[in-house]
């Protein structure tokens, strides 16, 4: 493997007439394997060279678009689930060059390998260059190739720069993410009232706040696209979210904190990042752990617990939130919690305030990336409520540790 192409474009038959057209005395033949088309280019060797064989495999998304959805049933939307974890799991130099990466990666609809099985494959890199140039993808590149920028995979842009690698390095500025209008166009005529209706409100309460507005952010998913976390469920995340967060204030041990959630039987909601902290809680994670307030009052919210929700302008306080209403206090058995909860916020409800924490952390996001202050909100309390909301509304189906917040 030399490296696979993402791109927004779609075009096997450009990438076939660029083979063609740079060896042009090349045998090419096609097949087909699962959901790839595979282009095989053999040419032949001269007097001290063998014959060199290059495979391209190539397919793309069943429904073109420009973002990622829920949907298991294309392979390709589900290996950009996984891209898109990989980029952002990525230290980086250059958080708004990574930031540009997430949003491409969101883009993106057809994705194609260059193998080279045996030999060596004349103008072979001119042939990936014109075809970078003419796809404007993203280029996960292998180490020791061609084209490597870096010791590791990375990944790299138009011009064969490197965009990113595992330790964090960039050698750009900027990064182009084109969405061609036909597609954006197509999703309009879909949308129901209820995201139409939806999105206008929420961008007349950010005028309001004079948060800056993004009007091409497009809507979240319809009331009847959507499967809102049961009332167990979140009651369950709840009650282990409110023991972990007693270690992050030091109120108990993480063994304590094992204890209890052993004991109650709630050992297996909790996640393996959680497992990590509570079986090594350093002042560094519970520093992180503490920001975890902001979900534990989302979900109060949702349970109907909390009346308002409140504006991100400043933390929540969990003290308002009467002892008698939290799952866990002294020898309190956190299932009667769970057991007494069966209603929650509608769909509606829910929709509502996750589509305006989308257009909020959008504005903290292009502040941050922008080097501006945002003051209008505190960024960390719209990232971690966001956080919560995207994991009531199943996005992506993701589990609590994997939840992305996508802007």
């Amino acid at each position: 493997m030399i490296c696979t192409f993402y791109s927004h474009q779609l075009g096997l038959e450009k990438i076939v007439e660029t083979l063609k057209s740079n060896i042009p005395k090349a045998k090419i033949s096609f097949s087909e394997i699962d959901d790839f088309k595979v282009v095989e280019i053999k040419t032949k060797g001269g007097l001290f060279s063998s014959d060199a064989f290059l495979k391209v495999s190539y397919r793309e998304r069943l429904q073109t678009d420009y973002q990622i959805h829920d949907t298991e049933d294309c392979p390709l939307n589900e290996n950009l689930k996984g891209l898109y974890g990989f980029v952002s799991s990525l230290p980086t130099n250059n958080e708004k060059v990574k930031e540009l990466l997430l949003r491409k990666v969101q883009t993106l609809n057809s994705e194609f390998s260059f193998i080279q099985e045996k030999g060596t494959t004349k103008n072979l890199k001119e042939i990936i260059r014109q075809l970078a140039k003419a796809f404007d993808p993203i280029i996960f590149a292998q180490p020791n190739t061609i084209i490597s920028k870096s010791g590791n995979q990375h990944f790299l842009d138009t011009n064969l720069n490197l965009i990113i690698d595992p330790s964090g390095n960039c050698e750009i500025e900027d990064l182009n993410v084109s969405i061609d209008s036909k597609y954006y166009d197509a999703q309009l005529v879909e949308l129901s009232e209820d995201q139409v209706s939806r999105k206008s409100k929420n961008e007349t309460i950010l005028e309001q706040h004079e948060v800056k507005i993004n009007y091409n952010l497009p809507c979240i998913e319809s009331e009847i696209d959507t499967t809102i976390r049961t009332a167990k469920e979140i009651s369950e995340r709840l009650s282990v979210l409110t023991i972990t967060n007693s270690v992050a204030f030091n109120n108990i041990t993480g063994d304590k904190a094992i204890e209890i959630l052993k004991h109650f039987n709630l050992w297996d909601k909790v996640t393996p990042k959680e497992i990590d902290f509570l079986e090594d809680p350093t002042d560094q994670k519970k520093s992180q752990e503490t920001w975890k307030c902001e979900g534990i009052w989302t979900l109060m919210w949702a349970l109907n617990i909390v009346d308002n929700l409140g504006f991100p302008n400043e933390m929540a306080d969990l003290n308002n939130i009467p002892i008698e209403n939290y799952p866990i206090d002294n020898d309190k058995d956190p299932n009667d919690f769970i057991n007494a909860h069966k209603n929650i916020r509608t769909r509606a409800e829910i929709l509502n305030v996750n589509d305006l924490y989308y257009r909020l952390d959008w504005a903290c996001v292009d502040a941050r990336i922008n080097g501006r202050q945002i003051t209008e909100v505190n960024s960390g309390v719209v990232y971690e409520r966001h956080y919560t909301l995207n994991w009531l509304i199943n996005y992506m189906n993701s589990d609590w540790d994997d939840v992305t917040c996508d802007t």
